[in-house]
């Protein structure tokens, strides 16, 4: 870009020396209407519009056609080359210029998104993770406890009813279950029972 201005510049001091004057004068008082004229376009890069600027010369008469004719029109037609080339180059220089300030922006944006997800939102998540659990691990507990409670409850309400069950039959008169005495109970001597004849 800077040996384009530069180029520019010359080329803009050999024509103020060839016609021995300076012609911005002449060029302000025969142009009627721009020729260089730009498009924009946007271009989508990774979800972000950036505008794209893109120059080019309208085609019809030319306004500078008679400038310089008496002395140094050849160097007044390469000056406008020159400043042509250095337009567009200047047009190319504002679009990366404008994207990048744009896509800055939009880092700047995303950076900051990230630092509140990496030590905002990732932290808070996480001790709510840790406070859900440690509350189903107490709950765990508290169950384990309650079920422990019920299975002792019903393991001494048994030996009470079997408690009870022995000191009626032994108020009765009854043996116990359990007490079986010194020998075995025969099952077959104790029912009369008729007698089966094939």
């Amino acid at each position: 870009m800077g040996r384009v201005m530069e180029i520019a510049a010359f080329s803009l001091a050999e024509v103020t020396y060839a016609v021995g004057g300076d012609i911005g004068y002449q060029i302000q008082e025969s142009a009627k209407s721009a020729r260089f004229r730009l498009r924009t376009k946007q271009e989508n890069v990774s979800g972000v519009l950036l505008p794209a600027f893109e120059s080019y010369q309208t085609e019809g008469n030319n306004d500078f056609g008679l400038t310089g004719l008496g002395r140094g029109g050849q160097q007044v037609q390469r000056c406008r080359e020159t400043y042509a080339r250095a337009v567009e180059a200047l047009v190319e220089l504002a679009s990366l210029q404008t994207a990048f300030v744009i896509l800055d922006e939009v880092i700047k944006v995303v950076n900051r998104r990230v630092n509140a997800i990496e030590h905002v939102i990732i932290p808070r998540t996480e001790n709510t993770i840790k406070y859900i659990n440690s509350e189903l691990d107490e709950l765990d507990r508290e169950e384990f406890y309650r079920l422990k409670k019920v299975a002792n409850k019903k393991q001494r309400d048994t030996a009470a009813a079997d408690l009870e069950l022995k000191a009626r039959r032994a108020a009765k008169g009854q043996p116990s279950e359990d007490d079986d005495g010194d020998h075995p109970k025969d099952l077959l001597a104790d029912g009369d029972e008729e007698e089966v004849i094939f």
